[in-house]
Parts: structure tokens; C-alpha cells; sequence
């Protein structure tokens, strides 16, 4: 079997991202990752996410939304994971890297971060930005992304559904 090349299997990715990127809550993106469960004896207190933290999820949508794809893809480890309605990609160079970021056809403005204890997930609201690709009907829309982030690094961008009421994905009929 043949193996794609790695451009190809980015540009997948991130057409995938038109649809789940844009806020259409198609049901291909991952749920969030599981809250930990309080212990009887006691309810954990959340903690907020880091100031640090925060600056770099921040940082990153900024420089996406004002169209600044090389700044934007500073904030990446090397490698890195990325997962949006896919299986998870790994980004081995900054090119990987950069090629990822341009593909995704919305900006964002950071609304929230919580903290869940494994993942930061993000709350965005979708905007148009400089560049390929139009965020079209998903512009004013939310979304969500998961983050592990280590040494002020992006190591994992995961594009989450949020549950709508009822406990369903959003986008899914019941």
C-alpha cells in the first residue's frame, strides 16, 4: 500500500476543519476530554488555568485571526498533535506546522479556558481572517478546542463538540 505524502494527509486534515472549524457542529470532532469525577468525601476546588497558559492560547488566535500564519505557528511544539475530526497528526517540522494553521479557514477570539485537569479547553467565537479559505456561515459562531500545552507550547490541538442539552453532540438528531 502506498503511503500519502505528508502534505496530503495535512490537507485532509485540514479540510475537515471547514466544516468542524467553522461551527457547523458536525459531529466528526471529538467530545471534550472527560472532567475528573469529585470524590465522595470531598468536592476539588477547579482550578483556573494558568495566566501563562492562557497567553499562549491567546497568542496563538490572535496572530491566526489577524491572518499571521508564522507567528501563529511559533506557539507549536515540535512535534506536536493535531486532531480535528481526524485521527490525531503528528507535526514533525515547522512547515508541518504552518501548513496546519494556514488550512484553517476561520480566525477566533478567545472567550474562555477551562481547565478540566487533563486538557485546557478553549471556547472561540469564529471570525473571518486574512487569508486562503473563508469561515463563511461559521463566522460569529463558537467552537472549542482542547489544549495540552508544555513549556509555552502547543503539544496538542484537539477540536472538541460541546454536548448540546440533553447530553447529545451538537449537530446530532436524537
Amino acid at each position: 500500500m502506498r503511503k500519502l505524502p505528508r502534505r496530503v494527509t495535512l490537507l485532509v486534515a485540514g479540510l475537515a476543519l471547514v466544516p468542524s472549524g467553522c461551527g457547523s457542529g458536525g459531529t466528526t470532532a471529538t467530545s471534550p476530554p472527560p472532567r475528573r469525577s469529585p470524590t465522595p468525601a470531598a468536592t476539588p476546588e477547579r482550578k483556573p488555568a494558568s495566566a501563562g497558559d492562557v497567553a499562549v492560547i491567546r497568542g496563538w488566535a490572535d496572530a491566526l485571526r489577524s491572518g499571521r500564519v508564522e507567528r501563529a505557528a511559533r506557539y507549536f511544539a515540535l512535534p506536536s498533535f493535531v486532531s480535528n475530526g481526524t485521527s490525531p497528526i503528528k507535526l514533525v517540522s515547522r512547515d508541518d506546522v504552518r501548513f496546519f494553521n494556514r488550512t484553517l479557514p476561520c480566525g477566533a477570539k478567545l472567550l474562555q479556558v477551562e481547565d478540566t485537569g487533563a486538557y485546557l479547553v478553549a471556547r472561540f467565537r469564529l471570525t473571518e481572517r486574512p487569508g486562503p479559505g473563508r469561515c463563511g456561515s461559521g463566522t460569529g459562531g463558537e467552537a472549542s478546542t482542547a489544549f495540552l500545552i508544555r513549556d509555552r507550547r502547543i503539544v496538542q490541538w484537539r477540536r472538541v463538540v460541546e454536548p448540546a442539552p440533553g447530553g447529545a453532540p451538537a449537530g446530532t438528531q436524537s
